[in-house]
């Protein structure tokens, strides 16, 4: 997602394109899909219903963090500041979790062209966001930095870490 220009703006343009409204048949296929896979719940594996038939945008909670969070968000962090991050995210369970969400629930919410991606904001990425920017959330310890208005510290995680959720199946 991010360009080679690295601009805010064609970061954000491109993840505008992104968000589409789905047509009618979309989404009565998608219900229909929904609702057949919540019959086929099983012991061992939980389906949600709320991702059947829906085409991913990004394959992974990593491939979410790299394009679409870390270049979003541009605020500085740092041992001496009031926001910490960390450039290995992947490294706290917590971190893993709540980025997790955030990934999930937006790419629920990106099919809602009305308020989707204004309800993400809102309801997911300003809190999970908040807890996790917080001096004694999860990245307390770290001392990763960056300048005001630069993308967020990025580290990839070991290879394997993350599966592309698209090619399961």
């Amino acid at each position: 997602m991010t360009t080679e220009s690295g601009s805010y703006e064609d970061d954000l343009a491109a993840l505008m394109a992104l968000i589409s409204t789905p047509d009618d048949e979309e989404v009565q296929d998608s219900q229909v899909a929904a609702a057949g896979a919540a019959d086929r719940v099983d012991d061992a594996v939980l389906v949600d219903a709320g991702d059947v038939g829906q085409d991913l945008c990004y394959g992974s909670v990593d491939e979410f963090v790299r394009e679409v969070i870390v270049p979003l968000y541009r605020r500085k962090v740092g041992p001496r500041g009031p926001r910490r991050w960390s450039a290995q995210w992947w490294r706290n369970g917590e971190a893993v979790s709540r980025l997790d969400g955030l990934w999930r629930s937006w790419e629920h919410l990106r099919q809602d062209g009305a308020t989707g991606i204004s309800s993400w904001w809102r309801d997911h990425a300003d809190y999970h966001m908040n807890i996790l920017f917080d001096p004694d959330g999860p990245f307390a310890a770290s001392t990763d930095e960056n300048r005001a208005g630069e993308p967020l510290p990025y580290d990839p995680p070991p290879p394997g870490l993350f599966t592309d959720a698209r090619t399961i199946g």
